[in-house]
């Protein structure tokens, strides 16, 4: 068990950087990612299109898998970036319920959620990335918003999390090693 969390690399929110912070939270490194590995991924995305939109003012800023200021990356740039590093993305059926995660599976590398947000008294509405992952045995809640890690206490209680998530809109994907 992680005796004690200062252990645990835990990554702040900044801007909308979410996703930059759920994956290095995910490989518990700090510039595992870094801001400019994701927009190089989300660049390759735009160039690799062959329906590629046509080029606007607003181009320069609202970009087709991110906003080039404040980040807020989309769902294509988790996958690139995470099968650039040799992992597996998932997406969960919710129909299944949680119960359906095998959370001691070998392969199972985390678990990234988006889930829905409303800040500035609901008048702004987003989405926001999560990293959860099992460290020295121990399910933690790795979301960047939060102050500090928040451990679960078993299964049960990740399940309980995430069956929460999932009737509350959010998606569930699971992040895998790729077989060695």
């Amino acid at each position: 068990m992680a005796t004690e969390q200062s252990q645990i690399y835990h990554e702040r929110q900044r801007l909308q950087f979410c996703l930059l912070h759920s994956l290095n939270n995910l490989f518990q490194q700090k510039d595992a990612f870094t801001r400019a590995s994701l927009n190089s991924v989300a660049e390759k995305l735009v160039l690799d299109d062959p329906k590629r939109e046509i080029w606007t003012p607003f181009s320069l800023v609202f970009k087709p898998h991110h906003n080039s200021v404040t980040g807020n990356y989309d769902i294509n740039v988790l996958i690139a970036a995470l099968e650039g590093r040799g992992k597996t993305v998932i997406w969960h059926d919710g129909r299944n319920g949680a119960s359906a995660i095998d959370l001691n599976d070998g392969l199972l590398m985390g678990i990234v959620i988006n889930v829905p947000v409303r800040r500035y008294g609901g008048l702004w509405k987003s989405r926001h990335w999560i990293a959860l992952r099992k460290i020295d045995g121990v399910w933690y809640n790795l979301d960047s918003d939060l102050y500090s890690p928040q451990d679960f206490k078993d299964s049960g209680e990740v399940r309980e999390f995430l069956d929460y998530i999932i009737t509350h809109d959010g998606q569930v994907l699971l992040i895998k090693h790729d077989r060695e």
